[in-house]
C-alpha cells in the first residue's frame, strides 16, 4: 500500500494544488471568470456561438492549467529577470568592445546576445517555463462580454434569425466546497472576529450567461435570376440543379457565399476566363411577407453594351525544363565571379534556343533537351487546342503533373491572343476570345536520397535501426520512379529458450535485415491502349520486391514478397489498389531443437498454428484495397478514414499443391481474408481533438488441407494471415501479439525455486486468431509548444472460428472459440496516457498503458486494475513514430 501511496503522490499533489485559491493572483477589483453558459439555443449552431465568446474559463481537463500557473508563479521573480537582462547586456557590451573590428567575432557575439535576451524577455513577458505550461487566470472583462454578445447577434442575423436578441448577464458568486461549508457551520457556532475580505472573496468568481432569444427564423423565397447576358443565363440555368440555395429553407449568408463561389466556378468551367465573383450579387427583400426573404440572383455585365466573353484555346505549349537555363547561367556566373573574372562576364553557356521540338496529340513540347516521354505527358494534359477554357481541366492538369513526382512545381498560365482590329467605329470587342495555354514545369532532381535512423522499444529493450532509400526519377524516359531501400536494425524480443532448457529468459536482441525495390509506372500496364478517360484517375502500375531476414535465438527466417499492383485515385482522398499478383515465399533456414519441441507441444496441447510459421510455404494471392483518408500528415483536420481490404489466396493450388510439396517441401493454402478499419477525427477546438477507431477482420480457409505429418484434413490458413491484438497500434496495455484469444488463459511450464515444474501464465507466446474486433478512443490536447498529450482507452480481442478439439470433443484452447452469447464478456480493456513530440515533419510518441479488464486472466484477477503495476499488470511502455491511428 505504501508503494501505491508513493505512486499516487504526484496526482494528489496536483489535486491539492488545484484546490488552492487563485485569488492571490488577482489585483484589487479583479474577478475570475469561472464559467460561461449559453442558454436558449434551439436551432442555431451552439458550438459556433460558444466559439464567439471572447473569454473562456481556464482549462481544467485534462490538466489543471491555472493550478500549474500558480505553481510556477511561486518561483517567478520579475526583478531578478530584469537584473539578469541588464547583466547580459553589460557583459556582451564589454565583449563586443574587446572584439574590436573582428566582424566574425562580433557576429557571433550579437547572435548569442540575441538568443539570451529573447529567452529572458520571454520569461519576463509570459512567465517562467512552468507558468507557460499552465494558463494565467482569466480576469473577467465586461467589455469583452458586450462585444461577444454583439458578435453573437450578428452571427444569428446572418443565419436568418433577423429578430434574435442576445442578453449577457454576469453573476458574481463564490461556491464553497463541502469542507469549507462544514467549517463555516462550525464558525457560526463559535463566532470569531469577522474578516473584512470574506465578503469580497464571495464575489470574485464570475459566471457569464448569454441568454439567446432566437425568435422565428426567416425562410428564403427564391426569385427568378436577373442575368442580362443570355449565354451566362443559359449556363446558370443548366447548372441550377446543383444550386446550394433551396426554396423555403432558412436564410444563411454563409451558404450564399458558397453559392457565389459555385457560380463563379461554373462559369469559368464554361469558358468565361475573365469572370469574377464581383459580378454576382444577391438581392434580399423582407418587405413582402412575414418571416420570408425574397432572394434574387443578379449577375451584371462587365460594362454598358458589353457581355461576358467566352474564351477558347488556340494553342497549348508545354515547357518541360522551366528554369533550367536561368539556374545554370546563374550558377556559372557565380563560379566565374569567385574565380576573379572581371564582372563574371565571359560567355555564359549557350543552351541554344528552346524551341517546340515535338508536337504530340496537339500539345507543343519545348525543351533544350527533351528527357521525358511526350506521349505520356500529353495524356496528363487535360487542356487541348479548340477547347473552351475550363478551370476544372486546368486544376486537373496541375494535379496530374504533380502526381508524377517528376517536377518540383508546375503552373498553367494563359495568355490572351490580341483581338483583330475593330471592324466598325464602335470598337466593341467580339463575344469570343482566344487564349494560349503555357505549362511551365521545373524538373525535380533525378536522384533523391533519404537516411532515417531511430529506435524501437520492444520487450523493454531499445533497438536502433537505420533505413537508406534511393529514389531515381525517369530512369527509362517514361516518367517512372525507381526506389531502392535497405534496412538494418536490432529489435528487442522475448525469447523462449536459454541454455538448452525450456525456461523463459529475459528479452534479447534480434537482428533484422531487409531490402526493397519498387518500380512505379505512371500508367496502367495493360495489353490494350487506355483511352484518355482513365487519365483523370491518375493510374499507376507498381512492381515491388522485398526480402526480410530475421535472426533470433530460436530461429533464422526469411520472407520474400513480390507484388504487382494497379493503383488509381477516385479523388484526392480516395485511392484504390488492385493486386492481381501477390506472392509470399517463407523459408525458415534454422529452428532451434528446443524451440521445435516447444512448437510441437503447443500444437499438441493447444492446437496452436505457430509451428506453421516456421515451415516452408508459398502464399499466392490476389487482393483489393480501398482507402479513403481526408486527413493530413499531422492529423489536424476534422476527418474520416476508412480502409477496406479483401484477399483471396491459393485459388489454383489444386493444380500444383501435391507436386510442389513433393519436390520442394513448400506448402500452399487457400483462404479468404477481409478487414475493415474506420477512424473518425473530431476537431473540438483549434488544438484539441477527440479521435476514435473501430477495426475488425476475419480470415478463413476455403477448403480442407491434408496435414503432411498426421494425414488428417483440416482448415488451415497461413500463419502470417492470422489476426493479432496488442502492441503500440492496437491494445497498448498488452505486448505485441500477446492478447487473447477470447477468454483462453495460455499456460506454460516453469520450474520453481526447488526445480519442480509448475504451470504459470504464458506471456511469451504469440496468440493468433481468425476474428479480430478492436477499437480505441483518444483525447489529444496541447501541453507546451511542440509537446502534446493524450489520454486513451483501447478495447478488443481476437477469437478462433474453428478451434481444434481433443478426442473427447473438448476445445484445446477453452474460451478461445468465438460465441455470440459470450464474446462481449471477453473484450479486453486498457487505458493510459501519452506524450507526443510534434516536430511537424516527425512525430515521436510515448504511450504508457495499464490493463483495466483482462479476460484471459483467472476469474478472480480479471479486473486487472486492482493489480496495478505488479507482475500481473505491469505498466506497458510504447515508443513509436507517428500517431497510433
Amino acid at each position: 500500500m505504501g508503494g501505491l501511496g508513493w505512486r499516487m503522490a504526484p496526482v494528489l499533489g496536483l489535486t491539492l494544488l488545484a484546490a488552492c485559491s487563485p485569488f492571490g493572483l488577482l489585483r484589487p477589483n479583479q474577478r475570475l471568470l469561472s464559467r460561461v453558459e449559453i442558454k436558449g439555443v434551439e436551432q442555431a449552431d451552439k458550438e459556433r456561438l460558444t466559439a464567439l465568446a471572447q473569454q473562456k474559463p481556464n482549462t481544467s481537463f485534462p490538466l489543471p492549467k491555472l493550478a500549474i500557473y500558480q505553481l510556477g508563479y511561486r518561483f517567478y521573480d520579475s526583478a531578478r529577470i530584469n537584473n539578469k537582462l541588464r547583466d547580459i547586456q553589460a557583459t556582451y557590451l564589454a565583449s563586443m568592445k574587446a572584439a574590436g573590428t573582428d566582424s566574425a567575432r562580433l557576429g557571433k557575439l550579437l547572435a548569442q546576445r540575441e538568443r539570451r535576451i529573447n529567452r529572458k524577455q520571454l520569461a519576463l513577458d509570459k512567465g517562467n517555463a512552468i507558468m507557460r505550461l499552465g494558463e494565467a487566470p482569466v480576469v473577467y472583462d465586461s467589455a469583452l462580454t458586450r462585444r461577444s454578445a454583439e458578435q453573437m447577434t450578428t452571427y444569428l442575423h446572418a443565419q436568418g434569425f433577423f429578430r434574435a436578441r442576445v442578453a449577457a448577464t454576469d453573476t458574481a458568486r463564490y461556491r464553497r466546497g463541502p469542507v469549507l461549508r462544514a467549517l463555516g457551520a462550525v464558525g457560526a457556532v463559535f463566532p470569531g472576529k469577522p474578516d473584512s475580505l470574506d465578503a469580497a472573496k464571495k464575489y470574485r468568481r464570475v459566471t457569464v450567461t448569454y441568454n439567446i432569444a432566437e425568435n422565428q427564423p426567416f425562410l428564403t423565397q427564391l426569385q427568378p435570376a436577373s442575368i442580362p447576358d443570355s449565354g451566362v443565363a443559359a449556363v446558370v440555368r443548366q447548372g441550377s440543379g446543383a444550386s446550394l440555395l433551396k426554396d423555403k429553407e432558412r436564410y444563411n449568408e454563409a451558404l450564399i457565399g458558397q453559392e457565389r463561389t459555385r457560380l463563379e466556378t461554373l462559369l469559368k468551367n464554361a469558358g468565361y476566363f475573365d469572370f469574377r465573383q464581383q459580378y454576382i450579387t444577391f438581392e434580399a427583400d423582407t418587405s413582402y411577407d412575414k418571416f420570408r426573404v425574397r432572394l434574387r440572383t443578379l449577375i451584371a455585365n462587365p460594362g454598358p453594351g458589353q457581355g461576358h466573353r467566352v474564351y477558347s484555346l488556340r494553342r497549348v505549349r508545354f515547357v518541360t525544363d522551366a528554369g533550367v537555363g536561368r539556374t545554370l547561367r546563374s550558377a556559372t556566373g557565380d563560379t566565374l565571379r569567385r574565380a576573379g573574372t572581371p564582372g563574371g562576364q565571359p560567355a555564359r553557356p549557350s543552351l541554344g534556343v528552346r524551341a517546340d521540338t515535338v508536337v504530340t496529340d496537339s500539345v507543343s513540347f519545348a525543351a533544350y533537351e527533351q528527357k521525358y516521354s511526350t506521349s505520356l505527358l500529353a495524356r496528363k494534359v487535360m487542356v487541348r487546342p479548340g477547347q473552351r477554357y475550363s478551370l476544372a481541366r486546368t486544376l486537373q492538369t496541375q494535379r496530374q503533373l504533380a502526381d508524377l513526382d517528376m517536377f518540383r512545381f508546375n503552373t498553367v498560365n494563359y495568355r490572351k491572343v490580341p483581338d483583330p482590329p475593330a471592324a466598325d467605329s464602335t470598337g466593341l470587342h467580339p463575344s469570343t476570345g482566344e487564349l494560349v495555354a503555357v505549362i511551365n514545369a521545373s524538373p525535380a532532381p533525378k536522384f533523391g536520397e533519404t537516411v532515417e535512423g531511430g529506435v524501437t522499444y520492444v520487450a523493454y529493450l531499445p533497438g536502433p535501426f537505420i533505413n537508406l532509400r534511393l529514389k531515381t526519377r525517369n530512369p527509362f524516359g517514361g516518367a517512372e520512379v525507381l526506389e531502392l531501400g535497405v534496412r538494418a536494425g536490432f529489435e528487442g524480443q522475448l525469447t523462449r529458450i536459454a541454455g538448452g532448457n525450456s525456461e523463459a529468459t529475459p528479452a534479447v536482441y534480434t537482428t533484422q535485415l531487409g531490402a526493397t525495390a519498387s518500380l512505379v509506372l505512371p500508367q496502367f500496364l495493360i495489353p490494350f491502349r487506355p483511352n484518355r478517360f482513365l487519365t483523370r484517375y491518375n493510374p499507376k502500375t507498381r512492381f515491388s520486391l522485398s526480402e526480410t531476414f530475421v535472426d533470433r535465438p530460436e530461429y533464422t527466417r526469411s520472407n520474400f514478397e513480390f507484388t504487382y499492383d494497379y493503383i488509381w485515385q477516385r479523388s484526392a482522398y480516395h485511392q484504390y489498389v488492385f493486386s492481381p499478383v501477390v506472392i509470399n515465399l517463407v523459408n525458415t533456414i534454422r529452428v532451434d531443437s528446443v524451440f521445435r519441441k516447444l512448437l510441437d507441444s503447443l500444437q499438441t496441447t493447444q492446437g496452436s498454428s505457430l509451428f506453421r510459421s516456421f515451415s516452408k510455404q508459398i502464399v499466392p494471392s490476389i487482393s483489393f484495397t480501398s482507402l479513403y483518408n481526408s486527413n493530413d500528415f499531422n492529423e489536424t483536420r476534422d476527418a474520416r478514414y476508412l480502409r477496406l481490404f479483401a484477399e483471396l489466396g491459393g485459388l489454383t493450388r489444386g493444380l500444383y499443391r501435391e507436386a510442389l510439396f513433393d519436390k520442394t517441401d513448400l506448402s500452399v493454402y487457400n483462404f479468404a481474408r477481409f478487414s475493415a478499419d474506420y477512424r473518425r477525427y473530431h476537431h473540438l477546438t483549434p488544438n484539441t481533438y477527440f479521435v476514435w477507431r473501430l477495426n475488425g477482420g476475419v480470415v478463413h480457409a476455403l477448403t480442407r488441407t491434408p496435414d503432411p505429418t498426421t494425414g488428417a484434413t483440416q482448415f488451415i490458413i497461413p500463419y502470417d494471415r492470422s489476426f493479432f491484438a496488442g502492441g503500440s497500434t492496437s491494445l497498448r496495455a498488452w505486448s505485441p501479439r500477446r492478447l487473447g484469444p477470447g477468454g483462453y488463459t495460455p499456460l506454460r511450464t516453469e520450474r520453481d525455486s526447488n526445480g519442480q515444474p509448475q504451470l504459470t501464465r504464458d506471456y511469451l507466446s504469440e496468440q493468433p486468431g481468425e476474428l479480430l474486433l478492436e477499437g480505441s478512443a483518444e483525447y489529444r490536447f496541447p501541453i507546451y509548444s511542440f509537446i502534446k498529450g493524450a489520454v486513451f482507452t483501447d478495447f478488443g480481442n481476437v477469437w478462433g472460428l474453428q478451434e481444434g478439439k481433443d478426442k473427447d470433443g473438448n476445445y484445446l484452447r477453452p474460451g478461445a472459440q468465438f460465441q455470440l452469447n459470450k464474446f462481449y464478456q471477453q473484450i479486453a480493456v486498457g487505458s493510459g496516457f501519452g506524450v507526443r513530440f510534434d516536430f511537424t515533419f516527425l512525430i515521436l510518441r510515448l504511450d504508457v498503458a495499464t490493463k483495466i479488464y483482462d479476460p484471459t486472466a483467472p476469474s478472480a484477477q480479471r479486473w486487472a486494475l486492482r493489480n496495478f503495476d505488479t507482475s500481473a499488470n505491469p505498466l506497458a511502455f510504447n515508443l513509436g513514430i507517428g500517431y497510433p491511428f
